[in-house]
């Protein structure tokens, strides 16, 4: 049977560190098996360039890398999601559009390193934190075995993923 391949829509407000980084995440640990996407419910326009520095210290290529509306997955051309995560408790607690498709959600939620008041070396530290807590959520996402777990049992683990803490 061919390998299942996934959309992975990744969500926070501003659409400008956490969920920017997991969409890279996704994409290199997923191994062409999973498609990651990133959005936000009011997106700051840009990517913060500390977000764009640990990724980039990290191997990854940033150059496509762009902040926008979750509104752009919502309409009918858009890919449709078989996962959607949101990675800030404030993405979670928004009323989300309907998405096509019915995909599976779970709140994944890692502390804003955007957030962080502090000298710069501070601040780097919470983007390596934010990183490895979504690398860590990521890897174990992507090591399940998605296609023999059913929705109950899968809809379980994408729970528990979501309660790590972020320094794990």
């Amino acid at each position: 049977m061919p390998e299942a391949h996934y959309n992975i829509l990744f969500l926070c407000t501003g659409n400008s560190a956490r969920s920017i980084i997991a969409e890279c995440l996704i994409n290199r640990l997923g191994k062409g098996r999973f498609h990651g996407f990133s959005a936000g419910s009011q997106p700051k326009g840009e990517v913060h360039p500390l977000a764009l520095e640990v990724l980039k210290r990290n191997n990854h290529l940033t150059e496509h890398l762009r902040s926008k509306s979750w509104e752009e997955f919502s309409v009918p051309n858009a890919p449709q999601m078989d996962f959607v995560f949101t990675v800030c408790d404030n993405a979670a607690a928004e009323i989300c559009p309907v998405w096509p498709g019915q995909p599976m959600t779970a709140h994944w939620g890692i502390e804003d390193p955007a957030a962080v008041v502090g000298t710069e070396v501070e601040q780097m530290m919470a983007f390596r934190q934010a990183f490895h807590g979504l690398e860590n959520r990521i890897a174990l996402f992507v090591s399940l075995p998605l296609q023999s777990l059913d929705r109950l049992k899968l809809q379980r683990h994408l729970d528990e993923i979501g309660q790590m803490r972020s320094s794990q």
